[in-house]
């Protein structure tokens, strides 16, 4: 970044290019989060350029009109691709957001100080866009590429917390291999857990393709959901317990992180759902109680805050993340994962963990976009 940006020399206001859309299966989601952002970022302060990613990947200049990207009965938003395309160039010791259209001059729309990705799913949280970022040394909100790339692979985010000493619950791992070559051995394998399971696409998030299944009956048609979302597969045995969740913040400077009163979920009696997938998450309203802070012993607050921290630590994230765990009745805290770019809309857990322990949804942008600010480029 050169040091003649505005974020170093104080002129004028910080330029913000804020990431939506993607091409992955949580392109409404993140116009959704988007939109939460845009409603809520100091416009004083940060000179917002909306960027969306449309699903073929293109990128085009987006409107800032929170209503136009947030979610509204029947209709999911979506980033539209068009005849201008807008890329981010290293050009004379600045990044330059530049447009391009057929039979046209590229035009200049200036130097950006810092993006938010508020990219959700493969292609945007798994590492891919943060190494383009990292490529040209600009500087970006959220976790970097290794912490990105294992917090979305639920499979190898486990062996990460299972060698920092975190508590796992069962599971398989499916490869595409696997259920091609050998689908009677994973039908044996997943049985031996025991039921009920819950089926999940390795690298995907809220909620997209999970199926709770009860028997075998269920088994190879929960599989093949998964798979039209992401062809590895964890496959986690059901455990009975309380969905506990911490939102993570990283320290300023060589602080250690952050870490929000725990926040829990629960089901409403009568929502008909049997957990928390996307429809109780984006459309069904009231389908869930997010209580925070959680009703639980204070050693036990202590204890699931701590295991947080050594989470977020444990992938190497930065910014922020969710971490969730189960918590038995018998006090076990078992966890289930992390995530480096959670749900981000004023209603969202995280947001709403913090805005319980003292940190409103625009002070917390503030603080992602400064912490990002002040980073480091490069490896670190």
């Amino acid at each position: 970044m050169s040091t003649q940006s505005n974020a170093v020399t104080g002129a004028g206001r910080i330029r913000v290019a804020i990431l939506f859309g993607g091409r992955s299966s949580e392109h409404a989601v993140s116009c959704v989060t988007a939109a939460g952002v845009l409603g809520a970022i100091d416009k004083t302060k940060y000179d917002v350029v909306p960027i969306g990613i449309a699903k073929s990947g293109q990128w085009v200049l987006a409107g800032n009109e929170v209503a136009g990207w947030s979610l509204t009965a029947g209709t999911l938003p979506e980033v539209l691709a068009g005849d201008r395309t807008v890329s981010l160039a290293h050009l004379g010791g600045d990044h330059q957001l530049v447009v391009t259209e057929p039979s046209s001059v590229p035009e200049e729309l200036g130097s950006v100080d810092v993006v938010f990705p508020l990219l959700h799913g493969p292609w945007g949280e798994d590492g891919t866009i943060q190494g383009l970022l990292e490529l040209s040394d600009t500087r970006y909100v959220g976790a970097g590429v290794l912490a990105s790339a294992i917090g979305m692979d639920k499979h190898f985010m486990k062996v990460v917390f299972e060698a920092a000493g975190l508590t796992v619950g069962p599971y398989v791992a499916v490869t595409d291999r696997d259920w091609t070559v050998s689908p009677d051995r994973v039908r044996e394998r997943v049985a031996a857990l025991g039921f009920p399971v819950f089926v999940k696409p390795a690298r995907a998030g809220s909620s997209m393709g999970i199926s709770k299944v009860d028997s075998l009956d269920g088994l190879d048609a929960a599989i093949e959901e998964a798979r039209e979302h992401d062809l590895k597969l964890v496959i986690e045995a059901g455990i009975v317990g309380r969905e506990i969740e911490i939102a993570v913040l990283e320290g300023r400077g060589s602080d250690a992180p952050r870490v929000s009163l725990p926040g829990e979920i629960a089901m409403v009696d009568g929502a008909h759902h049997q957990f928390y997938d996307f429809e109780a998450k984006y459309v069904q309203g009231g389908a869930v109680n997010l209580s925070c802070p959680a009703d639980m012993p204070e050693a036990d607050i202590a204890r699931v805050r701590e295991q947080a921290a050594m989470a977020f630590d444990a992938v190497g994230a930065e910014g922020l993340s969710r971490v969730d765990f189960f918590y038995t009745a018998a006090g076990d805290l078992i966890i289930n994962e992390i995530n480096t770019m959670p749900g981000f809309t004023p209603s969202s857990m995280y947001p709403q963990m913090w805005a319980a322990s003292g940190l409103s949804y625009p002070e917390l942008i503030d603080e992602l976009l400064q912490l990002a600010l002040t980073r480091k480029t490069g490896l670190r």
